[in-house]
């Protein structure tokens, strides 16, 4: 690990392994860091069934993989673990992995950001059976069903509005008695027939990790402190996510919620460093979008190496 990289890509999601696709075809030989997670978020899912070019859908894990060989094919290079610190204030940039330090001339950093969770137990167990944090992606197959969404800002009344077109019920449960979303969102979620309310009320529990499906949930009362069961087929979790930038900290410019903010293009507030995929997408978070700012880091970042004669 010597010698100085003509790229390094951190993340091995679609925006990380799309931008390895092109930057090895550039012939610019990239070295991926695939970080904890290898294959990001969609590495988590079961059937996806709306990115292009599968007609019959895909498993999560399975297109992770295909786009990872399609990557080394054309000579991507893999390090497993995470980039635990960078330094892009000297030149080359240097990149500290689990396996030793990195020098690069450039930089896409495509680390993507991670839905929140509530860290049950459960919860975890039936991740991709019935409990997701992505309704775009999700809500399909929950047709005729009903649904449970928590939380109380934008991304619940965003998500619980969505999961009415394939659900025949859907309610919200919120810890609080009044929300947090923008007075828009709240209306509109509000006039909607098929979305119902649980106010003052935590979620304990998900029924049936024995089962591998969601058959319903555990609820508290924090007014009262009671304890009920609420039946449902599907336990949707929307309170936000967080950006995978804590090691950007001070390094390049971030916004007030962490997400990478980007100038021109995929031009962080650093030449030579790049972002791409939910590391800055606050608005889209699909894997197609994904792919496609993974394409365009991948250009600006080839075209930069030609510009300074790299």
């Amino acid at each position: 690990m010597s010698e100085i990289e003509n790229v390094v890509i951190l993340g091995s999601g679609c925006a990380g392994l799309t931008a390895a696709v092109y930057a090895s075809r550039a012939e610019l030989k990239p070295l991926l860091i695939e970080g904890a997670f290898p294959g990001g978020q969609l590495a988590t899912t079961t059937e996806v069934d709306n990115y292009p070019g599968f007609p019959e859908g895909i498993q999560g894990p399975e297109l992770m993989e295909k786009m990872k060989k399609q990557a080394a094919r054309f000579g991507t290079r893999f390090i497993s673990g995470d980039a635990v610190k960078v330094d892009v204030r000297q030149r080359p940039f240097l990149v500290e992995t689990e396996s030793g330090p990195v020098r690069c001339k450039t930089l896409i950093v495509a680390t993507g950001a991670s839905a929140k969770y509530l860290g049950l137990p459960s919860e975890k167990a039936l991740l991709g059976y019935g409990v997701s944090a992505c309704a775009t992606c999700d809500g399909f197959f929950f047709k005729e069903k009903e649904l449970v969404v928590v939380g109380g800002g934008d991304t619940a009344m965003e998500e619980a509005t969505y999961l009415t077109r394939f659900a025949t019920k859907v309610t919200v449960i919120h810890r609080r008695e009044s929300l947090r979303a923008s007075k828009i969102m709240q209306e509109r979620a509000r006039a909607n027939p098929k979305i119902q309310w649980i106010w003052n009320t935590e979620v304990m529990e998900i029924h049936d990790p024995a089962k591998k499906k969601v058959t319903g949930v555990r609820l508290k009362d924090l007014k009262s402190g009671a304890e009920t069961d609420f039946p449902c087929d599907g336990f949707f979790v929307a309170i936000g996510h967080q950006p995978n930038t804590g090691f950007l900290q001070g390094q390049v410019t971030l916004d007030e919620k962490g997400y990478l903010v980007l100038k021109k293009g995929t031009e962080t507030s650093v030449p030579g460093v790049f972002g791409c995929g939910d590391i800055h997408d606050v608005r889209y978070k699909q894997a197609v979008s994904a792919a496609g700012w993974g394409c365009m880091a991948a250009l600006d970042c080839e075209r930069y190496l030609v510009e300074h004669h790299e």
